[in-house]
């Protein structure tokens, strides 16, 4: 199901809980959304939807994921650049790392740990600071 997008600093301030099972719902919600927005959006945390867990939906090269739980386990080669927000006007300046490690969850709540480099490493690096309460 398609979700409104929340544009709430106060809301997108707010830390995530960690998701459970009961929330691969929600997961399913950002992954439906994401494809609603396909044409202006590569990437949703659920507290842009208005829930608080620690759940992103990315597309890389054009295929949608869902992750739950993510937690950058390691990172390098940091980058200045500008980014962009479905929930903010405008872009801002901000600092990422090329090559990332993630370990998550996925849809059936088993764990996976991978590195991911490059436009794809950025995307989760905003989204998992969405989950953080981090805006930038």
């Amino acid at each position: 199901m398609e979700r409104a997008i929340v544009t709430s600093r106060l809301s997108l301030r707010m830390p995530s809980e960690p998701a459970t099972a009961q929330d691969v719902a929600t997961a399913q919600d950002l992954l439906d959304t994401l494809a609603a927005h396909h044409n202006e959006c590569v990437g949703l945390a659920a507290n842009m939807v208005g829930i608080r867990r620690r759940i992103i939906a990315i597309s890389d090269n054009g295929a949608d994921s869902a992750m739950l739980n993510p937690t950058i386990v390691e990172k390098s080669a940091p980058y200045q650049t500008e980014e962009g927000c479905l929930s903010l006007p405008g872009r801002r300046a901000t600092t990422r790392y090329q090559h990332i490690v993630v370990r998550w969850q996925d849809l059936d709540m088993v764990w996976h740990q991978k590195r991911f480099s490059g436009w794809t490493a950025q995307i989760i690096q905003h989204e998992i600071d969405h989950c953080d309460g981090i805006l930038i």
